[in-house]
């Protein structure tokens, strides 16, 4: 069971967990008591977990979030999601061939009524914009419940072991997602008012003012006087063959798996998008120790944040902008992925073809809001809030804020406060709402004495906690706003602390001192990957902005502020001074990467799978709508899409595309009608047939 498991991490702890036994299609496996099945099956290098009925197709999983139903098993004789289900000791668990038998209806049910719980506001999620703001109302005792599908709180807090941008004061930057989720669970724990039940989904919104929640399998009814969505995002895909096999995974079920459940899903990853979520997921990735063979981003510069896609580049890792997936191959699991180039007009080049051999391909293009509980709500009437992803998607410490600004004006509404929304919450939620700025590449310190960091920060982004740390109060941002770049009063304030080194959440500062050698000044650089890697004596590949090489040097010092900043390694080297000033980062990936051969023709792209529950490709949809098909729910008679168990939350965005790109004005597009229910739903939990469950608090 190891071979597949984290056992030790640069930024993460291993916890002890209690090992068990459970059979898959009758083999007897070792997993961990209460992770999810999904992430078991992983773990003992199964990817498959069942074929589709309509063509067998291979299904694996894919979002790990509960949004799709990809991963569909059969758990104790129960169709169950494999990323939603917690494994338990002797569970027998068996993969979905063809359609799966229902249990069998030995006797009538007598339905239970469910209980009703009264609250004065409920929250959906607890992530960042929940937790916020169940904070604000926890403060001024209104009783608030929050209910979240998973068994932690933070939402993707718990998947981020990367610092934050924004301000020490105002989001923790320079603390890492995990540990923010932790600040933010002790600061829930202290609120008498507040409760949170865990593995509670919402599933349906009910024109009485009900809110329909399962509990495990006990079904519950909530009746509140204010609503908060902060029900997060759901991951976009892309049309293109071999979308579906075993091995595509959206980036935030590879996050869960790595970070999250410490499960090694893959050796070589190739990431398609270059926002944030693809960057970082591929940091991720090299922090647990796995090959990121590359990233194509199809704009012709990456999205996210320079300090992000720079990261990357001076670890080793190639990104190809102007480039898309063409295809993923593989016959049960992904095997390589061709991308190429494109022009100016969005065209592929011709001969532009490569293909490189992986065995996992991240999905990372872009987000969509989880927001039909909010939709629904308002149109019952009820007094319905948004926070978060699922208003708007942004980074994380921008739903923080949110969900504060939201929480007071639920507290408002409720007569339980009359102060006003602060202007500078406002202000500064727009802040970190933005995006990344211009780019100006700053001139290195010229004088060769003393020391002085050097600020590798080009780009305009919401992010100062540089300037918080430094005792000497010598660092400033240009306009004094946090969007400025940062820089130094005087380089004689500098006393070589290192604390701006080991915060930076772009690694963009090093420190260079002149005091002891000015013909090898000593360079300090950051670093969080293996430390074995850097210890004394070793020669390392330093390297520039770019990646490039600027040589290779022995590591003489390895240093840690673990009071402050803990897990962050600061690598000293000695360098000559023309190049001490560009030293940026260190590279740890050092093959060249190579196409493994000539991809010359590709598949049409009306091959490509749109909705993963019925297999309905992008051919059959493009055919119904040169047809004339203006309305979903007309293409769901005639094709099948959106009909499946997730209820078009995959598809959906993908459909739209198709419409857009056949020339088709959205306006002239009749949308699908919501299902009453939003997530599936065993027909015995609402008759009450599995028995009550407690609820799960803080």
């Amino acid at each position: 069971m190891k071979e597949k498991r984290i056992t030790q991490h640069p930024i993460l702890d291993v916890p002890e967990r209690k090992e068990v036994e459970f059979l898959w299609n009758g083999r007897a496996l070792r997993g961990y008591e209460g992770e999810m099945i999904s992430s078991a099956l992983v773990a003992n290098d199964i990817h498959i977990f069942g074929h589709h009925p309509k063509d067998g197709s291979p299904q694996g999983l894919f979002c790990a979030n509960g949004q799709c139903s990809q991963c569909l098993v059969i758990a104790d004789g129960v169709p169950v999601k494999a990323c939603m289900t917690p494994l338990q000791s002797g569970m027998l668990i068996e993969s979905v061939e063809g359609l799966p038998e229902l249990p069998a209806d030995d006797e009538p049910v007598s339905p239970k009524k469910s209980p009703i719980t009264d609250v004065d506001v409920l929250i959906i999620g607890a992530g960042p914009a929940g937790l916020s703001a169940a904070i604000e109302l926890g403060r001024l005792g209104i009783d608030t419940l929050i209910i979240d599908d998973k068994d932690r709180v933070g939402g993707k807090l718990v998947l981020q072991t990367h610092k934050f941008f924004g301000s020490v004061e105002d989001s923790h930057a320079g603390t890492r997602g995990f540990e923010i989720a932790s600040i933010l669970e002790q600061e829930i724990s202290e609120l008498s008012s507040v409760r949170i039940w865990l593995n509670t989904t919402a599933v349906g919104v009910f024109s009485d003012g009900i809110i329909g929640a399962v509990t495990n399998k006990t079904y519950r009814m909530i009746r509140h006087k204010k609503l908060l969505v902060a029900t997060g995002a759901r991951e976009r895909m892309l049309t293109f063959p071999g979308n579906t096999l075993p091995g595509v995974f959206g980036a935030g079920a590879f996050q869960t798996l790595v970070n999250r459940d410490l499960v090694k899903s893959s050796n070589r990853v190739f990431i398609i998008g270059g926002g944030n979520v693809g960057l970082i997921a591929g940091y991720h990735a090299i922090q647990a120790g796995i090959e990121v063979v590359g990233l194509a981003e199809a704009l012709p510069q990456v999205g996210g944040y320079k300090v992000h896609a720079d990261k990357l580049r001076r670890l080793g890792v190639p990104i190809f902008t102007s480039h898309t997936v063409v295809e993923a191959h593989g016959k049960d699991h992904v095997e390589s992925v061709t991308i190429a180039a494109l022009d100016e007009k969005w065209q592929i080049v011709p001969g532009s073809y490569k293909t490189f051999e992986i065995d996992t391909l991240l999905i990372a293009v872009g987000l969509t809001e989880v927001n039909e509980f909010y939709v629904k709500a308002k149109q019952w009437g009820m007094d319905a809030y948004v926070a978060g992803d699922a208003g708007e998607i942004a980074e994380a410490s921008a739903a923080m804020f949110a969900g504060k600004i939201e929480g007071l004006k639920i507290a408002r509404a409720l007569g339980k406060t009359a102060e006003p929304i602060p202007q500078e919450w406002e202000e500064k939620a727009e802040i970190l709402k933005s995006k990344p700025g211009k780019v100006s590449i700053k001139t290195p310190p010229a004088s060769r004495s003393g020391v002085k960091p050097v600020f590798h920060c080009y780009q305009e982004i919401a992010c100062n906690p540089c300037t918080s740390v430094c005792p000497e109060n010598a660092i400033r941002t240009e306009g004094d706003v946090i969007t400025g770049l940062p820089y130094i009063i005087d380089e004689e304030m500098c006393k070589g602390c290192m604390s701006c080194v080991a915060v930076c959440p772009g690694f963009a500062i090093t420190l260079v001192d002149y005091r002891k050698d000015t013909q090898l000044p000593t360079v300090t650089l950051p670093y969080e990957i293996w430390k074995e890697t850097v210890e004394v004596g070793q020669e390392v590949e330093v390297t520039d902005d770019d990646g490039n090489p600027l040589g290779t040097y022995p590591v003489k010092k390895v240093l840690s502020l673990k009071k402050k900043f803990p897990r962050t390694l600061l690598v000293q080297v000695q360098m000559e001074p023309e190049k001490a000033v560009k030293a940026i980062g260190i590279r740890v990936q050092h093959a060249e990467v190579r196409p493994t051969q000539t991809y010359e023709e590709a598949l049409p792209m009306d091959e490509a799978i749109v909705c993963r529950c019925e297999r309905v490709t992008a051919g059959e949809i493009r055919s119904a709508i040169r047809n004339g098909v203006r309305d979903i729910n007309q293409l769901k008679a005639i094709t099948r899409a959106t009909m499946g168990a997730c209820g078009s939350k995959t598809c959906r965005p993908m459909i739209l595309r198709l419409f857009k790109e056949e020339g088709i004005d959205l306006d002239q597009v009749v949308d699908r009608v919501d299902r009453p229910l939003f997530v599936e739903v065993p027909i015995g939990t609402f008759a009450g047939v599995f028995g009550e469950e407690e609820d799960e608090q803080l």
